[in-house]
């Protein structure tokens, strides 16, 4: 599982559309992995899905989210709904407010985590509950990363006494890397 610019955001507007499709390119390729690309920039990425797989929805192996970290961002999901992805995902993290009433249609998988790191904000466990209560109701797969603080590991990863470790349920077959050949 490859996280795409796991520290930055390949639909940032600076980025040129034709480093874009060399990425898609070979994330198209490389099938026998699975990626991860999350986005800010929800309208830039249906956009781009919508137009690069106008007859069909992209690869399975290829997996899109968007950040939602309070109830404002929470438009972002209707951007990815819209779009013609595959295997759908939410990021919920850090989760700084109540999302509220979430439309999961359509979403495959949501994951919910604290802020970490020094000056961290503090996730009320009701906010996350919901999340997970709202998941468990329409049978999305959820994964609870973290509650937070200075370190990633400072508040533990139980919600209500337990390990939430779920993906997304699309079965696919693997594909056979190609074997390399070596050069003698």
């Amino acid at each position: 599982m490859i996280f795409v610019n796991s520290m930055s955001d390949l639909f940032q507007k600076e980025v040129p559309k034709t480093h874009i499709s060399k990425v898609f390119d070979t994330m198209e390729k490389a099938n026998w992995h699975t990626y991860q690309v999350l986005t800010k920039r929800s309208s830039l990425l249906r956009k781009f899905l919508n137009d690069r797989y106008q007859a069909r929805k992209a690869p399975a192996h290829m997996w899109f989210g968007v950040s939602v970290e309070n109830e404002k961002a929470t438009s972002r999901i209707s951007h990815l709904q819209d779009a013609n992805a595959g295997v759908r995902f939410l990021s919920i993290e850090p989760l700084i407010g109540s999302v509220g009433k979430l439309n999961l249609t359509g979403i495959d998988w949501v994951i919910v985590g604290g802020e970490s790191g020094p000056g961290a904000r503090s996730m009320e466990p009701t906010w996350a509950i919901d999340i997970c209560n709202q998941c468990v109701k329409a049978k999305v797969a959820f994964f609870f990363k973290q509650w937070g603080g200075r370190s990633p590991k400072t508040g533990g990863r139980l919600l209500e006494g337990r390990e939430w470790n779920q993906f997304p349920k699309k079965p696919r077959a693997m594909p056979r890397q190609p074997e390399l050949r070596t050069v003698a």
